[in-house]
């Protein structure tokens, strides 16, 4: 709604005011263009969902080298920081067919961009539609969404961002012309919002391109000094070493799937393939070490007796107890004791009791960098 001045007369119910569900994705873009509407009067709630990919969360919090990394849900600060409700929804389950059969293809790694936002776009009508029946319902209230922003920018991103992908977006997610982007809006036909006048489309932007600075620039107009990823997106699937072990798991696997352990583990320790049936997952710090106890239940492990050392995960089985031994002299090496002649340390089954295993560490030569998915 822009600050036109509307008369009311005695008796009449004054105009609605018009709301709109934010993507929020607690990068800068999302929370500009809920900045940008809030600035014309609109209501904005926003919706984040939780696919499970995303960089933040508990991996910052494990990582020693992520330490100075604020430990927080961006997505939740963003929405303190804009005075806006935030639905967080969990998407992780039903997202496993946009990563596994991206129709429109993967970008540089595993990463499906297009449809990815798509997906999201779609989640979001969703919801904007439920809350309209909910509004209609509960006439009176008047609260449901009348459409969508996101702070999609053309051409900020090679696969997703481009001029021809806004319209497939609005049209394959069924938004149609409620989806709006306000930090790119005169560069794309006026939607809906402006057509009715809504919002003012005078008001909305024209940024295109992957410079950030005219983000930047507009933060510092409306004042905000901190921000999160002022470039660069918040997914795993983005990651080169991170899409290797997708694509390595699936491939020892023969199949492709996972679950959500899958790809949080994907994000912890070095991941070493010696043979095609078994991975060796081995903790790089503490943290790392903490977050691995947590499976000693689902996983064989080996864990250091003689030095200190990593927690290492065994995904997969040994064919036999030599290539247990020949395993855990590989794990050695990772650990305090790598010089010693000899060390000692347990391998447990996940239900079963541990055995003492006695062990040369193996030279750091022996260690081929092939057997490092994802790099070292």
């Amino acid at each position: 709604m822009n600050t036109e001045q509307v008369e009311i007369r005695p008796g009449e119910t004054p105009p609605r005011r018009r709301r709109a569900l934010a993507l929020v994705s607690g990068g800068l873009d999302s929370m500009l263009a809920v900045k940008v509407m809030q600035a014309q009067g609109i209501e904005v709630e926003g919706v984040n969902f939780y696919t499970g990919f995303c960089v933040e969360g508990h991996t910052h919090a494990i990582r020693e080298r992520d330490r100075k990394k604020p430990k927080r849900n961006n997505a939740l600060w963003v929405a303190e920081q804009l005075g806006i409700k935030l639905h967080i929804i969990d998407i992780s389950e039903e997202y496993k067919n946009v990563v596994l059969y991206p129709q429109y293809g993967y970008g540089a790694h595993m990463n499906p961009c297009l449809d990815c936002k798509i997906f999201m776009v779609n989640k979001a009508t969703l919801m904007l539609r439920q809350a309209e029946d909910l509004a209609e319902q509960c006439a009176a209230d008047g609260d449901g969404f009348d459409f969508i922003i996101t702070g999609e920018v053309i051409g900020q991103r090679p696969k997703s961002q481009l001029k021809w992908t806004m319209p497939l977006i609005a049209r394959e997610s069924g938004a149609e012309d409620r989806l709006l982007r306000p930090l790119c809006a005169k560069n794309l036909p006026p939607t809906l919002p402006e057509r009715e006048g809504w919002v003012d489309r005078e008001q909305l932007h024209s940024i295109t391109g992957r410079s950030r600075a005219p983000q930047m620039a507009l933060a510092k107009a409306f004042g905000l000094e901190e921000y999160a990823q002022p470039a660069g997106g918040c997914c795993f699937l983005t990651d080169e070493s991170y899409s290797k072990k997708l694509g390595d798991l699936w491939q020892a696997r023969k199949r492709k799937d996972y679950d959500l352990d899958d790809i949080l583990l994907l994000k912890i320790g070095r991941h070493l393939r010696p043979r095609p049936h078994f991975k060796l997952i081995i903790s790089r710090e503490a943290g790392e070490t903490e977050f691995l106890q947590g499976y000693r239940y689902q996983f064989s492990s080996f864990e250091m007796v003689s030095h200190g050392g990593p927690l290492t995960l065994i995904d997969g089985e040994f064919e036999s107890e030599e290539e247990a031994l020949w395993a855990a002299s590989i794990v050695a090496r990772f650990s305090q004791g790598r010089e010693a002649e000899e060390v000692t340390m347990t391998w447990q089954a996940p239900k079963g009791v541990g055995k003492l295993l006695k062990v040369k560490p193996m030279p750091a030569d022996d260690i081929p960098k092939e057997w490092h998915v994802g790099g070292t």
